[in-house]
């Protein structure tokens, strides 16, 4: 198979990261005899800075022409002071728009080799393996009108800002669709997160959601107020399967989800529904740690594995780089944010290194056992 990708190594940590997830699936693809495709676009801080415009047209081009986008991260606070339109967030929000990316699942697994990192004690975190599926293209960070009132001596102490969050009926309808056919596929649960007792927005979405629930009688629904559920995702993380929420909650839960399962750096992402689509770490551009060699890959290479069985639908392939990491996990080895004060951490290259070996191993292994059978 061709995998025709196109790579947005981004901002920060994420030309580290990304560099060594695309190494993992080079050798996904050597093992499995897929051929890649790749062509590099830029994205966000490192965009504004060549061309100032943090999604050039040439890279919207390049993105609806490949069958999948790889992103590192996007964001520096060089351009804080800058208008909205020309930050960096604002080329990565253009560009879920222009994919139609409305569905972001998100992952939470702990691995068992890491118990010890997470801040929860280890029989509550214990079996940890839940799904965050994210509405990515509505609510408050894509509602209108929006605005912050000018700045003047004379305002000083009385401007105003204004976010609108907005939801219709087909956009809930579409991402509960999402939500309840994964859960099919897992533990057949679905907490639904909203703050129904607050907001008109929320109380749509439970009205939909509930509504959409009836076509689905195998799965289970719960609703769950967003406070409520931050406080449970602490106290029994291990009993939530699939979580179904809007934007910004959904935003939040998962950063939540990273500190519960041991590091935002281990958590990666898919956003699909459109016509393509967009692959990226959770852990954003962290320009405290950039170009010092010490940011995890591991949240980026797990994203080539959600790139390659969501859009692909190459399933052995996604399985042997989970089983990678895994593997190097389990054998002690550890970045800096995840090793303990008795453990000498390893840097960004290392790690990804030995999870490629591990991807080599496996396939060799697989091929062996083949030939034994055949």
């Amino acid at each position: 198979m061709i995998l025709k990708l196109t790579i947005l190594s981004g901002d920060g940590i994420g030309p580290e990261v990304t560099e060594q997830a695309v190494l993992a699936l080079q050798a996904v693809a050597n093992g499995f005899g897929h051929r890649l495709e790749l062509q590099h676009k830029l994205i966000g801080a490192a965009a504004l800075t060549a061309v100032n415009d943090p999604l050039p047209a040439d890279t919207i081009q390049a993105c609806l022409s490949s069958a999948a986008v790889l992103m590192g991260a996007v964001g520096s606070p060089g351009f804080d002071h800058y208008p909205n339109h020309l930050r960096p967030e604002a080329g990565l929000l253009r560009l879920r728009r222009e994919l139609g990316a409305f569905a972001n699942l998100r992952p939470a697994v702990l691995f068992p080799a890491l118990e010890d990192c997470s801040p929860l004690r280890p029989e509550i975190v214990r079996g940890t393996d839940m799904l965050i599926v994210r509405e990515l293209l509505g609510g408050l960070y894509f509602g209108q009108p929006r605005s912050i009132s000018a700045k003047s001596e004379s305002s000083s102490g009385s401007r105003e800002a204004i976010n609108t969050m907005r939801y219709s009926e087909p956009e809930i309808e579409r991402i509960a669709r999402v939500a309840f056919e994964l859960a099919m596929k897992r533990r057949r649960k679905v907490l639904s997160v909203d703050k129904a007792n607050v907001l008109e927005c929320s109380r749509l979405w439970r009205e939909v959601v509930t509504r959409i629930a009836q076509g689905y009688p195998e799965v289970k629904l719960a609703h769950q107020y967003v406070d409520s559920a931050a406080m449970l995702l602490v106290q029994r993380p291990k009993d939530f399967d699939v979580i179904l929420t809007e934007n910004m909650f959904g935003d939040i839960l998962s950063d939540q989800a990273g500190g519960v399962v041991g590091s935002l750096g281990l958590l990666a992402s898919a956003s699909i529904g459109g016509a393509v689509g967009l692959y990226e770490p959770v852990h954003g551009s962290a320009p405290d740690i950039a170009g010092k060699g010490i940011a995890n890959p591991l949240g980026a290479i797990l994203t080539v594995a959600m790139l390659l069985r969501h859009t692909f639908q190459l399933e052995r392939e996604a399985s042997c780089i989970e089983d990678a990491v895994g593997s190097v996990l389990v054998q002690g080895w550890r970045t800096a944010d995840l090793a303990s004060k008795t453990q000498t951490a390893i840097s960004t290259t290392e790690m990804g290194r030995r999870v490629v070996d591990a991807v080599k191993s496996s396939v060799i292994s697989a091929s062996e056992k083949k030939e034994k059978t055949a």
